[in-house]
C-alpha cells in the first residue's frame, strides 16, 4: 500500500468518496431504514465526490504546476501551440507532471554538480598556470636586474646569469608552446594525419632521440622480448611520436639509476593495439592516478619542478589519444614503477 507521500489524486479522490459515501450511507440508513436506498446513496455520493473531487484536485494543481513548467522548459509556445497541447494532446496525469519536474529537478542537480567541479578546476588551473608563467619570468627578471645594476662588467657572471636567463626564457617558450598545442588539440582545429606505418619502428626512433637523457643515468631501454614482431597501426605518426617522446621522456626523469624502460606491444584484437611503456622508478601513489592527465598537476609539485618540464606532456598525450577515438591509462605502484598504456587502430 502506498505511503501517504505517494497518493495519486486517483486514490485520494477514491478515499474521500469512500468516506462521504459511508457517512451517506449510515445517514440514510438510519433515518429511512432503507438499506436499498442507503446502497443507493452511497454509490451515488461515492462516484460525484470522487469525480468532483479528482476533477477540482487536479486542476487545483495544474494551475500552479503550469508556473513550474514555464520554468523547466523555459520556452513559450505559440497560441495554435497552446490550443493543441490543451485540447487535442491527451493530458497529462499528476503523476507524470511529478516524475518530470523529479527528472528535471535531478538533470539540474547534476548540472549544477558538474558546474562546481568544472569552477573547482578553472580556479585550480588558473593559479598553477600563474605559478608556471611567474617562476621563470621573475627569475628572468632578477637575472636581468643584477646584470644592469653592474654585475655584466664581471665576465664570469654576466656568462652565467645570461645562460640561466636563456633557460628560463626557452621554459616559458614550452610552456606557451605547450598551452597552444593543448588549446588546439580541445578546440578541434588540430587535423589529422592519418597513414599506416610499423609502431615498433617508431619507438625505436624515440628512443634513440632521447637515448643521450637516459645515459645519463645509465638506463638501458628496449622493446619487450615477443613484441618485436611489426605491427602495422593507422594513426597520425607526428602525433604518436609526440606522445611516445613524452611517455618516454616522464620514464627517464622519474626512472631508477641503472633502471630500465621497456616498450610493450600487443594485438588485443583484429582492430586495436596496446602499446605500453613501463618503468622500474618511483612510481605514483594510488590517489594521484585518477589526476594525472588533467593540466599541470603534479604528484610531487616541488620535485617536478625541479626535474623539469612544463606540467602539460600528459595532458597533451590524452588529447592526442582521445582525438583519435581511443584512450590512455596508467598503472603504477610506488617503489616498484610505472606503466602507461594506450591503444591505436591497427590495419
Amino acid at each position: 500500500m502506498p505511503t501517504s507521500k505517494n497518493y495519486t489524486t486517483s486514490q485520494i479522490s477514491i478515499y474521500i468518496g469512500i468516506i462521504t459515501g459511508i457517512v451517506s450511507f449510515l445517514v440514510v440508513l438510519t433515518t429511512k431504514q432503507n438499506i436499498l436506498f442507503a446502497l443507493l446513496s452511497l454509490l451515488l455520493v461515492f462516484s460525484t465526490c470522487f469525480l468532483t473531487s479528482k476533477y477540482f484536485i487536479e486542476q487545483f494543481i495544474y494551475r500552479r504546476v503550469k508556473l513550474l513548467y514555464k520554468f523547466i522548459y523555459q520556452t513559450k509556445a505559440s497560441k495554435r501551440e497552446e490550443f493543441f497541447q490543451k485540447n487535442i494532446l491527451p493530458q497529462q496525469s499528476l503523476d507524470e507532471v511529478g516524475e518530470e519536474v523529479l527528472k528535471w529537478a535531478d538533470h539540474r542537480k547534476a548540472e549544477m554538480e558538474i558546474l562546481e567541479k568544472n569552477e573547482a578546476f578553472r580556479k585550480e588551473f588558473l593559479q598553477n598556470l600563474a605559478h608556471e608563467f611567474k617562476t621563470p619570468a621573475f627569475a628572468i627578471q632578477g637575472y636581468l636586474e643584477t646584470l644592469i645594476e653592474g654585475a655584466s662588467e664581471n665576465a664570469e657572471v654576466n656568462k652565467k646569469f645570461l645562460s640561466n636567463a636563456h633557460k628560463n626564457t626557452e621554459r616559458l617558450i614550452h610552456l606557451i608552446s605547450d598551452l597552444d598545442e593543448i588549446t588546439r588539440l580541445e578546440s578541434g582545429k588540430q587535423q589529422l594525419h592519418l597513414q599506416d606505418f610499423v609502431i615498433q619502428e617508431l619507438i625505436n626512433d624515440v628512443f634513440e632521440s632521447l637515448s643521450l637523457k637516459m645515459s645519463t643515468k645509465n638506463i638501458r631501454y628496449q622493446i619487450k622480448k615477443g613484441c618485436e614482431q611489426p605491427v602495422l597501426v593507422n594513426a597520425d605518426k607526428e602525433k604518436i611520436r609526440q606522445v611516445l617522446i613524452n611517455l618516454v621522456d616522464n620514464a627517464a626523469k622519474y626512472g631508477s639509476e641503472d633502471g630500465k624502460i621497456e616498450a610493450s606491444i600487443y594485438k588485443t584484437d583484429e582492430r586495436t593495439v596496446l602499446i605500453e611503456i613501463t618503468d622500474d622508478g618511483i612510481g605514483i601513489a594510488e590517489e594521484h592516478l585518477p589526476r594525472i592527465f588533467e593540466r599541470f598537476y603534479r604528484t610531487d609539485y616541488g620535485r617536478s619542478r625541479n626535474i623539469g618540464g612544463t606540467g602539460l606532456g600528459l595532458a597533451i598525450c590524452k588529447h592526442i589519444i582521445e582525438a583519435h577515438s581511443q584512450f590512455i591509462q596508467a598503472r603504477s605502484t610506488p617503489g616498484i614503477g610505472t606503466t602507461f598504456g594506450f591503444t591505436l587502430k591497427s590495419t
